[in-house]
């Protein structure tokens, strides 16, 4: 992922609208004393697991769909893996390859018990076939398949799904130079380490090298806490819940300094601590707060990839 953390470097040195508070950032460390306080995967106990392919599956589907749940309220990521999950315990070929393929908007809204138009609904439908043909196409339709062919390796599963399925590409042009951020295909990677416990299908030898997952949740945390600094106009348009377009400065520089603020975390824990921590633990942190503060005000952008 070296080409997140130079490229999202980049990004935070030419930066105009945020800055990472190096300052706040030292005393968030302090303030924990080098302890990130420890978040299980499934505190929620919302996920499907059965330690075996299909969770493998499960995992790859729900990452696929796993973006911009804001624009309806009363819709969240909770909702999604659980009503996953429930739809495999009714019929363990709800997520099979060819079903995917033949989803359709009311066909998946019926599969998640959702009584409206989902938010991007036609772009869930459309990430859906694509992973349906391309699993079938080039893994025997098994995301397990996907993941044996990485090697072990977290950086290669990355690769491997950003060049199979083009719907998790998440990349930005910012200045003229290419920006990578990969959210949703590092989070799958995140996902199975978090849900086999680093073992078997969970386990990758270099989960080390995973940033964290620049959404809208965690850079609204890091803004709480003063390691995210907006500047005035930012400020005020997220506070006002105006949309900010993707791909915009202000967007990429939102998600670029997040990923920034959270490598500088890793490197003082080390310095101050002598700790080693996982990108994927701070995330998992972070994200915990974020989850269950109903009044974080987070940025607005219609994306895909977060």
């Amino acid at each position: 992922m070296e080409e997140v953390r130079i490229s999202s470097a980049w990004v935070a040195s030419h930066s105009n609208h945020v800055k990472v508070d190096s300052s706040e950032l030292e005393r968030v460390v302090d303030n924990i004393q080098g302890s990130i306080p420890k978040v299980e995967w499934n505190f929620e106990g919302i996920h499907y697991f059965d330690n075996g392919p299909l969770t493998v599956q499960y995992l790859f589907v729900l990452d696929a769909l796993n973006f911009c749940f804001w624009p309806d309220k009363d819709l969240d990521y909770n909702h999604l893996a659980s009503e996953l999950k429930a739809a495999l315990l009714n019929d363990k070929s709800a997520l099979d390859a060819d079903r995917l393929q033949s989803y359709t908007g009311p066909q998946l809204r019926q599969l998640l018990k959702w009584p409206r138009v989902l938010p991007l609904e036609e772009e869930r439908i459309r990430l859906l076939h694509e992973v349906g043909q391309e699993l079938e196409r080039s893994f025997g339709g098994e995301a397990a398949n996907l993941v044996k062919a990485c090697g072990k390796s977290a950086v290669s599963l990355v690769t491997l799904v950003a060049r199979h399925f083009p719907g998790f590409r998440d990349h930005s042009l910012y200045k003229g130079r290419q920006v990578f951020l990969y959210k949703r295909a590092q989070i799958f990677a995140a996902d199975l380490w978090g849900a086999f416990k680093g073992q078997g299908y969970g386990y990758f030898y270099d989960i080390s090298s995973v940033t964290i997952f620049a959404d809208y949740i965690v850079p609204a945390v890091l803004r709480q806490l003063g390691v995210l600094k907006y500047s005035l106009e930012l400020s005020s348009s997220i506070d006002a819940k105006n949309e900010i377009s993707p791909g915009s400065e202000q967007e990429v520089e939102i998600r670029a300094c997040s990923i920034v603020a959270v490598e500088k975390m890793r490197e003082l824990l080390e310095r101050k601590f002598g700790k080693q921590v996982l990108s994927v633990e701070i995330d998992l942190w972070l994200w915990a707060i974020g989850v269950q503060n109903p009044s974080l005000k987070h940025h607005r952008t219609l994306s895909i990839y977060y």
